[in-house]
């Protein structure tokens, strides 16, 4: 595994490709939750994003690296949202026809979204059925190739350039929450901050209902857990890429779990307080700096909202009612 790991020159490589595809997206702050937790936050805010994810960084410079003839035959991929979007709309940029296994229960709009990119949705039951291997046969079947949602070299380096931005407009941090769901984020995070802030505390942060990659750095290998029941979808996975941990298990600084309870407060905060619609799963960083807070007083902290596709009337209800629609 170790001479096949990327580094940090593959994510410089991805901004390049990335460059007029990508937005760059804004770091905000807010002055009301420095003074409140005594420190100097800054958000990059990838709900910003295309597709209004970073997963289209990872996408995209995925898909850039396609052989001609790869890219006739197509893409396929597996996701509960995001990650379709972004290899729907990466295709549609780049000519190439595109299918996505697509959990029954996925968010509304993020179906609908993956649809209207011109992707092909194959429908699967996320609790019983296995996505990877629907979308491996796929590609076998069809000559098409298939990209991970996070176990990928190019997907996780293209991740890792909205650390990369973040570091060089404020510099460096002491402190990174990165939401973790498979590992891409937080991977091409880590090698980013180990190049521009190599004194920087990375720290991954998943659904305390799923702490697949906590277990996992506890026993010094992968650990799989049942499909987690939390409001995080995007984080709902089972087991850390093989790849996405061998990076993690070597650079991060700790994994931290909150709540579903944590993530409608963060969700009330960005959109109150920041005017801003963030998914649950893009609350994670953000829940655990609240946690963190004490520890960390006047420090410099970056917070990687990973996204905000969210279905409106599910956002809605999750902030008026949240004992009696599945926040645990």
């Amino acid at each position: 595994m170790t001479s096949t790991l990327p580094n940090f020159d593959n994510v410089l490589s991805a901004a390049k490709r990335l460059q007029g595809h990508a937005h760059r997206t804004p770091v905000l702050q807010s002055r009301s939750l420095n003074e409140r937790l005594g420190l100097q936050v800054f958000f990059k805010c990838e709900n910003f994003q295309r597709m209004g994810a970073f997963k289209f960084r990872g996408g995209f410079n995925a898909l850039a690296c396609f052989t001609p003839a790869q890219r006739q035959a197509g893409v396929v991929a597996y996701s509960s949202g995001n990650h379709a979007q972004a290899i729907a709309l990466s295709a549609q940029i780049l000519g190439m026809p595109a299918t996505i296994v697509m959990p029954h229960d996925a968010s509304p709009a993020k179906l609908s979204a993956t649809r209207a990119y011109g992707a092909h949705i194959v429908g699967y039951d996320r609790y019983s059925e296995d996505a990877m291997a629907i979308a491996q046969g796929l590609a076998a079947e069809c000559g098409m190739t298939f990209i991970p949602p996070f176990d990928h070299a190019d997907v996780l380096c293209g991740q890792g350039t909205a650390a990369l931005e973040l570091f060089d407009e404020v510099g460096e941090l002491d402190n990174l929450f990165v939401c973790l769901g498979g590992g891409g984020l937080l991977s091409g995070s880590l090698l980013s901050a180990q190049a521009r802030s190599p004194r920087c505390q990375v720290v991954g942060v998943e659904p305390e209902a799923g702490n697949d990659v906590q277990q996992s750095l506890r026993r010094g290998e992968r650990v799989r857990i049942a499909t987690p029941q939390t409001i995080a979808d995007g984080a709902q996975t089972p087991m850390v890429g093989a790849l996405t941990f061998e990076i993690i298990r070597r650079h991060v600084s700790d994994i931290h779990t909150v709540t579903d309870a944590q993530l409608i407060e963060a969700m009330r905060f960005y959109a109150e307080r920041m005017k801003m619609v963030v998914e649950p799963t893009g609350c994670l960083s953000l829940a655990a700096v609240v946690q963190a807070a004490p520890q960390m007083q006047g420090q410099r902290v970056g917070v990687i909202i990973s996204g905000g596709n969210v279905d409106l009337a599910r956002f809605a209800q999750l902030l008026c009612d949240p004992l009696h629609n599945g926040a645990a």
